[in-house]
């Protein structure tokens, strides 16, 4: 039998070979390295401490099955917390701190996250000693005195002031010492924590005039609360100096008669209290002094600057005394509203003028004016309009006192120019509808100067009555016109000289002897001991009167002496002398 050729394969052969080729596929598996995945992000998660204790903080990672998902933690400010390496934060003190989680893989990815820290009670730090820095007051005037706090850091630095005795001075909240009698007081600084510190100092206090029976304010706070609170009686003493003031000031408390409010300069300071307005601005409202209470004394105080009136009075029954009032943009002192029975006494108005140069006087008792008004030894010059202004416009029929009152310049502005207001001394009234009256007595004044008319009618239809008058060298010194006359006009020894045109003395009625244009008399300058107008602005005495001049006083020799009439006046010789000064 034939075999056939071909390849006989053994099955035993062909299992083993198998067999091996597996073994050699797994071994090689077995020593390949794994696949690692890395970490491509990292957030911070956990709460601010609130409590001053711990938050516990995580990471997340991404992928999520990131082989290796261990961070570092870090922090900013191991002062303010510190972290553990499970991410444990310990708050350490109150504050912010920046924590950072950084893989630990070899990525390179970190992340970060502030967390505030709160909730750490610090201990508390006590006051140890209080020192008091100030002077013993000399001149009797308030001082402001200092608390050193030891230690600096103590938690509670604020102290109350306080005084041993009351009664020679008080102290304010914050530390400025008031003196009310001379003596020996001792301030007090005390903490106000729990420490129950005091510091102490005894100020000797004098300079203080003994038996001043009122309030002494040395501050522009002070003054206003004290004007606030006034009742009838108070005695508000003001010490010299200038005080500030943006808005007006209201005087609206009433005393009463015989128990006046009392608003004074301090009578031992030689400086004077100076009210400043000027950083108003120009408007109607913006009035320096507003007195709309009945029984004000008011005394030694200057006026300046004021948006509008230096002091308006529209209360009943007050005395103005030894005041100023210059620089305002309207008139210096006006009376009106229905004020009644206010006495302005040796004040002095002068360079107020308003920015459109044609309005501001320096005394008005005008427009809607009450009765019974006076000015007595006052002095007005060189202000924009008139001296004076009785111009009505609400009231008719009232009555207003002039006496020693010197009226110069006025029409210029304090440069000397010629401004453009109408430039009267005296205008004596007027109205719109030229029928109002307003009565006027003026005794022993001056007009001198005056750009215009010393003497003013205006169209006055009241009484006028002038004695002891003086006027000299104004554009006209008396002028009573033809035009809606004065009811009556009344003229008795007083001098007209040296006016820049011709005098009228024109009224219904009229009653005029007895002055330096009749008789036969002529007054000119070889009568008088100096005709220098200038002398009229001196200063005043040291009580606020009028200051001694030689202007228009009569030389022994001059035919004007004992050539008047009595009319209720004190003179020497047989009569009285003509003019404002009675020859001695």
């Amino acid at each position: 039998m034939d075999i056939e050729r071909g390849i006989v394969v053994d099955s035993g052969f062909i299992v083993g070979l198998l067999l091996g080729l597996l073994v050699i596929f797994v071994s090689c598996k077995e020593n390949e390295e794994p696949l690692q995945i890395l970490v491509s992000h990292i957030s911070i998660k956990g709460d601010f401490i609130e409590d001053g204790e711990t938050s516990q903080l995580t990471a997340v990672i991404l992928p999520a099955n990131a082989s290796n998902q261990m961070v570092e933690w870090k922090v900013s400010n191991e002062s303010v917390a510190t972290i553990s390496e499970n991410g444990l934060l310990t708050a350490v003190s109150n504050g912010v701190v920046t924590v950072t989680a950084s893989a630990k893989d070899g990525s390179g990815v970190t992340t970060q996250k502030s967390f505030n820290v709160s909730g750490i009670m610090s201990p508390v730090v006590l006051v140890e000693h209080i020192s008091i820095t100030g002077n013993n007051i000399t001149d009797g005037r308030s001082q402001a005195f200092s608390a050193e706090i030891l230690p600096i850091n103590a938690n509670n630095q604020t102290v109350v002031w306080s005084v041993s005795d009351e009664t020679l001075a008080n102290i304010s909240a914050s530390g400025v010492l008031t003196p009310i009698k001379n003596g020996s007081v001792t301030v007090r600084a005390s903490a106000t924590d729990a420490s129950g510190i005091v510091g102490e100092k005894t100020v000797s206090i004098s300079g203080v005039l003994e038996g001043t029976d009122g309030t002494i304010v040395g501050t522009a706070e002070d003054i206003l609360n004290a004007i606030v609170n006034a009742n009838p009686g108070d005695k508000i003493y003001i010490r010299g100096g200038t005080y500030t003031f943006s808005t007006k000031i209201n005087l609206s408390r009433d005393g009463a008669e015989g128990n006046l409010i009392s608003l004074i300069a301090h009578p031992q300071d030689t400086e004077r209290p100076k009210f400043d307005f000027s950083s108003m601005a120009e408007n109607s409202g913006n009035r320096g002094l507003q007195l709309s209470g009945d029984y004000w004394y008011v005394k030694g105080i200057d006026v300046f600057g004021a948006g509008d009136n230096g002091m308006f009075i529209s209360g009943n029954y007050n005395l103005i005394e030894f005041c100023t009032f210059s620089e305002n943009a309207d008139t210096g002192l006006q009376i009106g509203n229905g004020a009644s029975h206010n006495t302005v006494l040796n004040c002095d108005s002068f360079y107020n003028a308003d920015s459109s140069i044609e309005n501001a006087d320096g005394f008005a008792c005008k427009l809607d004016a009450g009765d019974g008004n006076k000015f007595i030894g006052c002095r007005a010059w060189q202000n924009l309009d008139d001296g004076w202004d009785g111009y009505l416009r609400g009231a008719d029929n009232i009555t207003t006192t002039y006496v020693n009152c010197w009226a110069f310049k006025n029409g210029m502005l304090k440069d000397g120019t010629i401004g453009g207001g109408d430039g009267n001394g005296f205008k004596t009234g007027g109205s719109d509808d030229k029928l109002l009256k307003h009565n006027a007595l003026y005794t022993n004044c001056i007009a001198a100067g005056n750009i215009v008319d010393g003497f003013d009618h205006n169209s006055n239809r009241g009484t006028v009555i002038m004695y002891n008058c003086s006027a000299h060298s104004n554009g006209r010194n008396i002028n009573f016109g033809s035009s809606n006359i004065a009811s009556s006009l009344t003229i008795k020894n007083s001098l007209s000289f040296a006016g820049g045109s011709g005098d009228s003395y024109q009224a219904t009625a009229t009653d005029i002897t007895n002055n330096s244009w009749q008789d036969g008399l002529e007054a000119s300058a070889i009568d008088f001991v100096s005709i220098d107008l200038d002398a009229l602005s001196a200063p005043r005495k040291a009580d606020g009167s009028l200051p001694d001049v030689q202007y228009l006083h009569l030389q022994s020799d001059s035919d004007l002496i004992d050539k008047g009439v009595d009319v209720g006046l004190d003179y020497s010789g047989s009569a009285p002398d003509l003019g404002a000064f009675e020859h001695k």
